[in-house]
């Protein structure tokens, strides 16, 4: 019995197993009578619905966090969402090493899937740098907004703690906030905002790019070279900014921009733009915006963040992966190169199937999700908006979510799981097991496009 139990969890189903675990156990704790403020009460389905969230570092929102929970309740969501930042392995490895045990192959598996890895060399030591690197980054980030609220608090306690969740929510890309208007009260503060961009940024472009980073300024080898995925990566993620930030410039130039000053207007396009890419923090109003910026917002947030970050989406790898290949195919070419190197065809492969199942499911639930609200009380673009933000695991809202149905919840309640485990992952754990084929058939051509 154990054997088979062993056999069918497979390292990717374990992950997945784990996240939902985490999950469930947050939203009992988020259910407890005590840590509410006094006479709210909170239903199982929102407290499940905030810890799925939470976890996911996701930021969507059935309820207001600040009206409903008191300071234990905070601290139960902060958890979940710094345990979904750095991922369950992360904290389990630490938790090991801790106990003075020896990281088994077993175990060094769970890591190299949680964190995307495609190698057992070195994991043990991504594992501690990156909950070293966390927590500095957001250690920083804590002193420097919580000395900043010194102006706006009437005390250093909640000027301090205001700025510990704001730099945890922002490193983890979680969108979460305790004032119950984001960063709206901040929309002409750009110190503010910049902190929070360069927070975005730090959970966003990969794990492993912040330590071969690391590893540059403290390196005393010459030699040193980046890696292939942390040129693509960081590229692809500054590339996929900037585009956004001057898309939402253009389009709102003469529409929610018209009368306001040029840093304004740099500004919003230059913080929607790095939030939409899975930060969930906002400083106006989704509603206030045309309809093309918000497709373009929704594009964004599907892309998402790096592989092996805080962040969702279909990833910059994969998006850059698909570019190139297309590139290739256009000018003759069979081969993908780029940085001096050549793409291996088992990748090309998974950025064509991570971006075709996630294009299909996103769909699929958009589909459900107008068949669930079928009374049309809700567009059908805030529709997209609202599972583009659950599926790249954003945050950001048109502000539907609480006023959804029960299946529809759900639905996004599952997206969000997905894309914090990951498309590759989640599809590995539903894979049949590997069969090997003793024949084959005749291979014959067929018609494509």
């Amino acid at each position: 019995m154990r054997l088979g139990l062993s056999k069918f969890l497979s390292p990717f189903r374990t992950i997945v197993v784990s996240y939902i675990l985490a999950m469930i156990l947050f939203s009992f704790l988020l259910f407890l009578p005590f840590v509410t403020q006094d006479g709210v009460t909170v239903s199982y389905s929102d407290a499940l619905f905030t810890a799925v969230s939470a976890v996911s570092v996701t930021g969507l929102t059935v309820l207001n966090v600040s009206e409903t929970f008191n300071w234990l309740g905070i601290l139960f969501l902060a958890l979940g969402i710094q345990l979904g930042g750095i991922g369950v392995m992360t904290l389990g490895t630490f938790v090991w090493m801790i106990m003075g045990k020896k990281i088994a192959l077993s175990q060094r598996m769970l890591i190299m899937v949680d964190q995307n890895q495609i190698s057992f060399s070195g994991l043990v030591k991504l594992m501690r740098g990156i909950l070293g690197v966390a927590i500095g980054i957001e250690l920083i980030g804590a002193i420097v907004l919580g000395t900043y609220y010194l102006n706006f608090f009437d005390t250093a306690f909640e000027a301090y703690y205001q700025g510990a969740f704001s730099s945890l929510a922002a490193f983890t890309n979680a969108g979460f906030d305790i004032t119950g208007q984001s960063l709206v009260p901040f929309v002409d503060d750009y110190f503010v905002q910049l902190v929070h961009i360069l927070l975005i940024f730090s959970g966003a472009i990969g794990f492993p790019v912040l330590m071969e980073i690391r590893e540059y300024f403290s390196s005393k080898n010459p030699n040193f070279r980046f890696s292939l995925f942390t040129k693509i990566a960081t590229s692809t993620y500054f590339i996929v900014f900037a585009i956004g930030a001057a898309g939402l410039w253009l389009i709102e130039l003469t529409e929610f921009y018209e009368g306001m000053s040029w840093h304004q207007q740099l500004f919003f396009s230059m913080f929607n733009s790095a939030t939409a890419r899975s930060g969930g923090l906002s400083t106006m109003d989704m509603n206030d915006l045309t309809l093309a910026s918000l497709l373009l917002i929704s594009g964004l947030m599907i892309i998402g963040a790096s592989p092996s970050s805080v962040g969702g989406g279909i990833r910059t790898t994969t998006l850059a992966v698909m570019f190139l290949t297309i590139r290739s195919f256009a000018m003759g070419r069979s081969d993908v190169k780029v940085f001096g190197r050549e793409i291996h065809p088992e990748d090309k492969q998974k950025a064509f199937i991570v971006l075709s199942v996630f294009a299909v499911g996103l769909f699929i639930s958009v589909i459900m999700i107008s068949a669930f609200e079928s009374s049309g009380e809700f567009a059908l673009m805030a529709i997209i908006f609202e599972t583009s933000s659950a599926f790249g695991t954003t945050g950001l809202s048109m502000g539907i979510t609480p006023d959804l149905s029960l299946p529809s919840q759900l639905i996004l309640m599952i997206l969000m799981l997905i894309g914090r485990v990951g498309l590759v992952a989640f599809l590995f754990s539903i894979r049949a097991q590997e069969k090997k084929t003793h024949f084959k058939y005749p291979t014959e051509r067929i018609i494509i496009g």
